[in-house]
């Protein structure tokens, strides 16, 4: 009796526990149904719609006339749909074969159970096309874009590339990515519950938007003569680099960049010589080295070409004359030491005017004192040359300079011809271009103007302008002052019989000093008169001979050989050349 009355209790609390239960999950079935219906219909509704994205076309890069020098290609990508493929072993073989990828590594693509699953990407059209000729269900091919770049080399560091989704890495193609990454479209396709396609059910479609043109200053002609300068100098020197920058001085626009050894924009990640086995840490590291743009990312010592700095900043200052007399025994005394000039036996007596020409360091020594360490620093801020010059390419590095209490008169000393500091060749340049175009600071850049894809301007890029960096009256010295140091002076490799040319040349010296390393550069203009582009040559630990006028002046006189009737500058009768 006893132990039926506990069954029966036991009967009851089971039941009841049971009847509870059941009232929960209606009533939790009644809310999901009444208050969450809407939030679990779309979650049902997604479960048979499949996103698919349409890559965006990105925009071209052109030179000023209008070249194409970054472009797209089209290339596939090849994907599978695990729940739509009804014959895995055909699928296996065709993909195996036609994409060049061994059998293993298709089957765990092709076995492996997801929405979508990418076999390969930048697969060849023609390759996609014969794929989608098979008609093999559960295999998709979508069309992409690749970035091309029709001249392989030319321009690779200003240029830059894209990666493996299509966005910048270095150069242009970063720096303006906004303008030119477009924007992506979507494919959206119905399923079953199996994850089959629909068929008679409309796709919902959004195109893409391609990315807009960007053109920019270089001229592809000038960037061609250029690079082929500068690799006969690196072959002919047999240096480590050459870099080349040709701009016009009136508007900051660069014509031409050049850092040979330049690398394919169509193989990026290659590196163009022979390691042997490296870690990918180091494989990364040369491979950042084989991509720096030297003209803006190095600084260097810019030795004797800094002269035009020192004596714009000595005749604005009006601590020196053009008929100030000098004498260069071939060194001079500064406190205890001895700071020799490039011609050991010394210039003897010269004029000012002798001295830019010969590029005469106790000369400079001298009117640098008379100027003044406080006076020099200020002049080296009037110019610009401690702020980024903002060119619009990443990277820039700034000048390495010292602090204005640490310059003592040996360090002034050394700066005056452009030693024991460092700047960067495009800092060098549009300095140089202010102090000639009548003292107007400008801006060197790429960006002209984003086009629309029918060609039409749809914005034009304007660059910040600085005058009264020196008087009109000091440019115009210094404008007659340069065209006498390759008339008649150190410069005179850099002549062209017909055409008024101004310039200087540089000798520096690496760190360590001892490691006897040198940096050969000239920097001209022309018509000296009225400068309408400026150019130059740096070249990096030559062999042999080593002197910027000797070896660099010649090159951009090759150059402009070339650039300057291009440019429809006609030649002139102005005289024979003085020799010396």
């Amino acid at each position: 009796m006893k132990n039926k009355t506990y069954n029966k209790k036991k009967i009851l609390v089971v039941f009841g526990v049971a009847f509870i239960t059941i009232l929960g999950l209606i009533g939790r079935l009644t809310y999901l149904m009444i208050f969450d219906a809407a939030y679990y219909q779309k979650k049902a509704e997604a479960l048979h719609e499949r996103e698919r994205e349409i890559k965006a076309a990105r925009g071209e890069i052109v030179d000023r006339n209008g070249v194409v020098l970054a472009t797209n290609k089209t290339v596939c990508t090849i994907s599978v749909i695990h729940s739509q493929i009804q014959e895995p072993q055909q699928v296996i073989a065709v993909l195996s074969k036609e994409l060049e990828l061994d059998e293993e590594t298709v089957r765990r693509r092709v076995e492996k159970v997801s929405s979508m699953e990418k076999v390969k990407t930048n697969v060849e059209k023609e390759v996609g096309d014969r794929i989608r000729d098979y008609n093999l269900a559960g295999v998709k091919v979508d069309e992409d874009f690749r970035r091309f770049y029709p001249y392989g080399e030319v321009a690779s560091k200003v240029l830059g590339f894209t990666g493996g989704d299509n966005q910048g890495i270095i150069g242009l193609e970063v720096k303006y990515e906004d303008e030119l990454k477009g924007q992506n479209g979507t494919i959206l396709t119905v399923t079953d519950a199996r994850g089959i396609e629909l068929e008679g059910v409309a796709e919902d479609r959004v195109e893409p938007v391609r990315g807009d043109t960007l053109q920019i200053s270089l001229d592809y002609n000038m960037q061609a003569f250029c690079q082929q300068a500068a690799e006969k100098a690196l072959e002919e020197k047999q240096a480590d680099r050459v870099s080349v920058i040709l701009m016009n001085p009136q508007n900051g626009e660069i014509l031409a960049m050049v850092n040979v050894p330049e690398f394919d924009l169509n193989d990026p990640f290659t590196l163009q010589e022979e390691v042997g086995n490296v870690t990918e840490e180091e494989k990364q590291d040369l491979l950042n080295q084989m991509w720096r743009n030297g003209c803006i990312n190095d600084t260097y010592e810019p030795g004797s070409t800094f002269k035009i700095i020192t004596s714009s900043a000595c005749l604005e200052e009006g601590v020196v004359s053009l008929t100030d007399t000098f004498s260069c025994p071939g060194y001079r005394m500064v406190e205890d030491r001895k700071i020799r000039c490039h011609k050991v036996g010394g210039h003897g007596a010269e004029t000012f005017v002798q001295g830019i020409q010969n590029s005469c360091n106790p000369v400079f020594i001298d009117i640098g004192l008379r100027l003044g360490s406080d006076r020099f620093y200020e002049y080296f801020q009037q110019f610009g040359l401690l702020s980024l010059t903002n060119v619009d390419l990443p990277g820039e590095a700034g000048t390495i300079m010292h602090r204005k209490e640490d310059i003592g008169t040996v360090e002034l000393a050394t700066m005056t011809f452009g030693q024991s500091f460092q700047i960067t060749p495009i800092q060098m340049l549009t300095t140089v271009s202010s102090l000639v175009n009548g003292g107007r600071r400008i801006t060197p850049h790429l960006g002209m103007a984003v086009l629309n894809t029918d060609g039409t301007e749809k914005k034009q890029f304007s660059y910040k302008e600085k005058s009264g960096i020196v008087s009109e009256k000091t440019s115009a010295t210094m404008r007659m002052l340069l065209e006498s140091v390759v008339a008649e002076g150190s410069g005179k490799n850099a002549y062209i019989e017909g055409y008024r040319i101004g310039g200087k040349t540089a000798t520096s010296q690496t760190l360590p000093r001892s490691a006897n390393k040198y940096i050969s550069s000239f920097i001209g203009f022309a018509p000296a008169d009225d400068p309408q582009i400026i150019g130059m040559v740096v070249i990096h630990n030559p062999q042999g001979i080593y002197y910027g006028g000797t070896i660099a002046a010649p090159v951009l006189r090759s150059i402009y050989d070339n650039v300057l009737p291009y440019l429809g500058m006609e030649r002139t009768a102005v005289g024979e050349k003085t020799e010396q």
